[in-house]
């Protein structure tokens, strides 16, 4: 099936609407917000948003294609890399922050605007433990961003190369469950992950004509199982 575009009064409910549509869980999808609400005077001029959704990994006309957003817009990323260098100093930290386009899905591949490494020393702290800290940074930067340029923004933070690291660690993992499940012939469920992470080892086995990826769980339990195709 291919993607849907859906509306709703927020982001979040025009969303909910197009995975209702779509049968398919959030971090099965990617998707691309192409209106912000509009709260309009006494009702005139309201606007609801706008999404477009479609399954990771699915070819077609609404899949979203390559540089829509790996191609940052220089101004756009400049704002939130001075902003990401405030935050940083009213912390009391030290560093340098580069800017470059995504590259892979751990980048934020297809979603986001721009990848803002964070260089320095001793920047263990601001990844946190299984990068807890790093998630609520970049939260509260594109929160920031969003609400600076009014649309919805999404900027990829990393420290010090660690979300390269654990893509690499995520994508060997799909891997080698794979062929677990394929050896076996019986499912395997992985531990409990963020969605970026569910996103990783969705997208590294989304190819495999012999495995197949779903999520269970709620919340913070939610993880990925991989099971053989039916």
């Amino acid at each position: 099936m291919g993607g849907v575009e859906a509306s709703g009064k927020t982001v979040e409910e025009a969303i909910e609407n197009a995975l209702t549509e779509l049968g398919a869980e959030r971090d099965e999808v990617e998707v691309e917000v192409l209106a912000e609400p509009k709260g309009g005077i006494l009702g005139v001029g309201a606007a609801e948003a706008r999404v477009r959704v479609h399954r990771i990994g699915e070819e077609g006309e609404e899949a979203q294609q390559p540089g829509e957003e790996g191609e940052f817009i220089e101004d756009e990323a400049e704002i939130a890399a001075q902003a990401l260098d405030h935050l940083l100093e009213l912390m009391g930290i030290q560093a340098d922050v580069s800017i470059r386009d995504p590259e892979t899905p751990g980048d934020g591949l297809g979603m986001a605007k721009a990848v803002l490494d964070v260089e320095g020393d001793d920047l263990g702290l601001l990844i946190g433990r299984r990068g807890e800290t790093l998630a609520s940074l970049q939260y509260l930067l594109n929160l920031m961003m969003t609400r600076q340029f009014g649309e919805h923004m999404s900027f990829t933070v990393d420290v010090e190369g660690y979300r390269r690291r654990r893509e690499k660690q995520l994508n060997t993992l799909a891997h080698r469950m794979a062929e677990q499940v394929r050896r076996t012939r019986r499912p395997v469920t992985l531990e409990p992950m963020p969605a970026n992470e569910r996103r990783i080892i969705h997208l590294a086995l989304a190819e495999d004509r012999q495995v197949q990826t779903s999520s269970l769980g709620e919340g913070d339990a939610r993880k990925v199982s991989i099971s053989l195709r039916r």
